[in-house]
């Protein structure tokens, strides 16, 4: 797939083992997705680019795309003429506006004008690089490396190029040259870890992403990257810590690990609260593997599963849990009776934030939510809900594919 390094793995959890009554099932690992710069149809990012800090989609994909700049003109490079200069502005703002394809052109007229501007050809390289013409880039950035070395932007847009034709040796060099020079770039050190990943050196990746982190520790995607890596290596103690640092930098996948771990105890103390807190958070992010792992502690709860009656009982005091901690976002919100949160928010006309909450209260097997779900999506609420909200509905196919609701059109 483009722009994106996947190692599925066949590290399922133990169907027949059980971490504290709870079947290792509940959590499959499925397929580890390393967020980098791996491309077969599409081109990656430009290696200059600082490392995303919080990807918002449920199995993030690739560092998102810089806005393109050329590389800075080397001090040994001769000063461009007036002709030259024009047009390679030229080429600079059509590149800072997305338009590679325009500026390859303009650029092509700079290098022809004057074919020892370093800046030219750099930044020609890396206009094909941007408009998927792989070949083009590496003949231009390497022609320009052979005599100007020193040129350290070229030979990043020359490694991401190698990356984007998955010539992993190469684009090992070339990164390692870069890095030689010039230590301290974070996108540089991460797509070094993309690569030792992908040729099978799980330790030399890891130490790319702690580097990457102690440049930026912001970089929540490598922190993500170094959690699968340390997880793939068996350093649960290790990876948890990470896996719940990016969780809560918001990335969904890693929303779901962090669920995970704390359903089975990787690594951290179990908690069937916290694992229920993640997963519906990664869930409501579109990780199918959390509501998986929601669906599969509601069979326990239910007692369709082989859990004994001991497990089913903490696993419906955790969802009970789950539901009186969601209470405490709205401290100023009075609760009369045993009524759910969003029949109290729905008292007060804020019918918006109540679906939402309804929905996740009936997913932790509240019967009143959802049965007030039921009544909303049958009637709506005048002034606050038409009837047959779309969220609802999507809702009770769960629950009904479940045995919990009836199937509506």
């Amino acid at each position: 797939m483009a722009a994106r390094l996947v190692h599925a793995t066949a590290r399922r959890y133990d169907r027949n083992a059980s971490m504290n009554g709870i079947s290792r099932c509940a959590t499959p690992l499925l397929a580890v997705v390393l967020v980098g710069g791996c491309a077969s149809q599409q081109v990656a990012p430009a290696p200059s680019a600082p490392v995303a800090t919080a990807p918002s989609t449920p199995a993030p994909s690739s560092p998102p795309t810089p806005a393109p700049g050329s590389p800075p003109v080397s001090p040994a490079s001769p000063p461009p003429a007036p002709s030259t200069s024009g047009a390679l502005e030229r080429g600079r703002a059509l590149l800072a506006a997305g338009d590679a394809v325009a500026a390859a052109v303009v650029l092509r007229e700079a290098v022809r004008a004057q074919p020892d501007l370093a800046d030219a050809r750099a930044s020609l390289g890396l206009a094909l690089y941007l408009m998927g013409d792989l070949d083009g880039a590496v003949d231009e950035l390497r022609g320009l490396l052979r005599v100007r070395p020193d040129v350290n932007d070229a030979r990043l847009t020359l490694a991401a190029a190698m990356v984007a034709r998955q010539d992993w040796p190469a684009a090992r060099a070339e990164l390692e040259r870069a890095l030689a020079a010039q230590p301290e770039l974070p996108q540089a050190n991460y797509t070094l870890g993309v690569v030792r990943y992908a040729q099978g050196d799980l330790n030399g990746a890891i130490e790319a992403y702690r580097r990457v982190l102690v440049l930026e520790p912001r970089a929540h995607d490598a922190r993500y990257n170094l959690a699968l890596l340390l997880k793939l290596a068996r350093r649960d103690a290790e990876a948890t810590p990470e896996f719940l640092a990016a969780a809560e930098a918001g990335l969904p996948r890693a929303q779901y690990f962090a669920g995970a771990a704390y359903a089975t105890g990787a690594g951290v103390d179990r908690d069937l609260v916290s694992a229920i807190t993640w997963w519906t958070r990664a869930a409501e992010q579109g990780v199918t593997q959390a509501d998986e792992g929601l669906a599969q502690l509601r069979q326990v709860a239910s007692g369709r599963s082989r859990r004994g009656p001991a497990e089913r009982q903490a696993v419906e005091q955790a969802f009970g849990e789950y539901r009186a901690r969601l209470w405490t976002g709205y401290p100023g919100l009075a609760r009369e009776g045993d009524e759910p949160l969003g029949v109290a928010l729905l008292r007060q006309g804020r019918g918006v934030e109540a679906v939402p909450v309804l929905i996740r209260e009936a997913a932790a097997l509240s019967e009143p939510a959802l049965r007030t779900l039921e009544t909303l999506y049958d009637q709506g609420v005048d002034g606050q809900l038409p009837a047959h909200d779309a969220r609802i509905h999507a809702y009770l196919k769960t629950a009904a594919a479940e045995g919990r609701s009836r199937l509506r059109p």
